[in-house]
């Protein structure tokens, strides 16, 4: 599979500010069960809001009220790819595309907030087979990205708001059961600490990218650099 940049359909010519929000976070690792099962096994429901909790190693954290930064601010992550809290005011385009460079991740993480997820993976980590396996489950699907994380501790992350899974392998099946438990997921009572919040903040918000915003062909570049703002 060539690991050529997708075009995402026509931005919609929206910006969505949330000015003057507040954000908080508390994390935990989730002590998941060893259950196996495809992943149409692992769509949340209204009795099952948030189906990580049947898949081992996931992590967890709740981000409330996220805040934005400008295209120059940079954030403070506490963790590395982060999984919420404060990014920039535009997303990165998330209607399938793999980008064959690192990103911005203060801009990936918007992305996070509109219900994509973000598979992220070390590059010196993987070879091109490697890459292809991740890349076929993001091409064209909508609500999904891809780029390469310089420096990534595990030859893999998979992000969405609020929850993350580190692995080793392309072909690990616990890929393909997180996407279906995280991706858009509007459940309430995911997060034990507000049980009233949805799986992600902004159920309906679109992953098209904006003109003028966020360029597709020509993305802000990965920083592995620390920022001064904190995350939460």
């Amino acid at each position: 599979m060539a690991h050529t940049l997708r075009s995402a359909a026509a931005g919609l010519a929206l910006v969505a500010v949330l000015a003057g929000c507040q954000s908080a976070e508390t994390g935990q690792a989730v002590r998941a069960s060893t259950g196996a099962g495809s992943a149409e096994d692992f769509v949340p429901s209204a009795d099952n809001p948030d189906p990580t909790d049947q898949i081992d190693g996931v992590l967890q954290v709740y981000y409330p009220s996220p805040q934005h930064v400008g295209r120059d601010g940079r954030v403070r992550y506490q963790y590395s790819p982060p999984l919420g809290g404060t990014h920039d005011y535009g997303w990165a385009g998330c209607t399938g595309v793999v980008y064959p460079t690192g990103i911005r991740t203060e801009n990936a993480v918007h992305s996070l907030e509109h219900g994509a997820v973000w598979i992220a993976y070390n590059p010196e980590d993987l070879d091109d087979d490697d890459i292809d396996l991740l890349a076929a489950r993001v091409d064209g699907v909508e609500y999904t990205l891809m780029s390469p994380y310089p420096g990534l501790d595990h030859p893999i992350s998979v992000q969405s708001w609020g929850h993350q899974l580190k692995l080793e392998d392309a072909d690990d099946p616990r890929i393909d059961q997180f996407i279906a438990a995280t991706k858009q997921n509007s459940q309430a009572g995911v997060y034990p600490e507000d049980p009233t919040a949805t799986g992600f903040p902004e159920p309906g918000a679109t992953c098209s990218a904006v003109p003028g915003v966020f360029d597709l062909a020509d993305p802000p570049p990965f920083d592995p650099r620390q920022g001064d703002v904190p995350d939460s």
